[in-house]
């Protein structure tokens, strides 16, 4: 028997994990158990696009410079969406989410430990604003729901005549470290439990292991270094609480720490 078309299995190897996915979430009565399904289908559109425009800019330092710029609005656009961020907590959100993947690249080329070349801006730019994304997001959600859950702790502190931002610094400093300990655990964990993809991207692409480990270690670095610098600037700038939580306003004007 012939083996399928490449493209055939593929689809089908998806389509049959797709529904191991739906039947496991179904049988436990899961809220919205075609989500996973929604998401795929998703995903395969959005590759499908990103490879055919990948392959006609990857060597183009203007045009791979607009891909980041669109990737990052994309993500500043879902973090907000997800994290139910006011118009208003927007710029903040923006400014956040660029500080962390702009100081990495500059110290990753700057260095000189990755070839300052379209090709690896392209890599390492995709990689560390998606995980920024994700950062943005747990932080500004688990920040959140501290302050209401600990709003008679922050108004007591509020009354004694503490800043905003005096009055809530604690819970920032655990959200942040939560929002952080994905990235961390990973790192912890990478040649162990996690085999990384851009490390088995670049064996894939002819890379040595060595280089390939290489490259994985300075992105390891990049996400965290990245992660903490936007999940610290975004609760510095929008983290400080003067509203009861069911009315709950991000404000940007500073106070004293």
């Amino acid at each position: 028997m012939d083996a399928l078309p490449p493209w055939l299995s593929t689809v089908t190897a998806v389509v049959v994990l797709a529904a191991i996915a739906t039947v496991a979430l179904t049988a436990m009565r899961v809220p919205e158990p075609w989500a996973g399904v929604w998401a795929l289908v998703r995903a395969a559109f959005q590759l499908t696009v990103l490879s055919l425009v990948l392959a006609g800019i990857i060597q183009d330092p203007l045009l791979v410079g607009l891909g980041l710029l669109v990737m990052l609005a994309a993500a500043v656009w879902t973090a907000a969406r997800r994290a139910k961020v006011s118009w208003r907590g927007v710029p903040p959100l923006a400014l956040a989410m660029l500080v962390g993947p702009v100081v990495v690249m500059i110290v990753a080329f700057g260095s000189g430990a990755l070839e300052p070349s379209p090709r690896y801006a392209l890599a390492i730019g995709g990689i560390i604003i998606g995980n920024t994304m994700t950062v943005a997001i747990m932080t500004e959600r688990i920040y959140r729901q501290a302050v209401r859950d600990h709003w008679d702790e922050v108004e007591g502190w509020l009354a004694l005549g503490a800043t905003p931002w005096q009055s809530t610094r604690s819970l920032a400093h655990s959200a942040i470290r939560t929002a952080l300990l994905p990235s961390i655990d990973q790192t912890r964990t990478t040649g162990i439990v996690v085999l990384p993809g851009a490390f088995v991207g670049a064996i894939f692409a002819g890379a040595s292991p060595f280089e390939a480990g290489r490259f994985q270690l300075v992105v390891l670095a990049g996400i965290i270094a990245a992660g903490s610098l936007t999940s610290t600037t975004l609760l510095r700038v929008t983290g400080r609480v003067v509203h009861r939580p069911a009315d709950i306003e991000m404000t940007t004007r500073r106070s004293p720490a």
